[in-house]
């Protein structure tokens, strides 16, 4: 498995939680030689206030524990 598939995996798998809140979050690219996973958020993500803790605390935090090489997630 890739580590974009690795990457989309995990986004699958916390896409649930967010949905429940109307948000959403798409993948836009992984910059492999720099660490970085490049996400758009969607619906209620755009304008909540908490969207960059969702950010960090919950999709930086579970990508970086679980596909090797991920060092950063940032909302573009």
């Amino acid at each position: 498995m890739t580590p974009r598939e690795k990457i989309l995996e995990v986004l699958d798998s916390i896409r649930p939680a967010i949905q429940a809140d109307g948000g959403d979050v798409e993948l836009l690219s992984y910059r492999e030689e720099e660490g970085r996973v490049e996400v758009r958020l969607l619906g209620a993500c755009e304008c909540c206030p908490i969207s960059m803790m969702t950010l960090k605390e919950g999709i930086e935090r579970r990508l970086k524990s679980t596909v090797p090489g991920v060092l950063e997630v940032t909302a573009v």
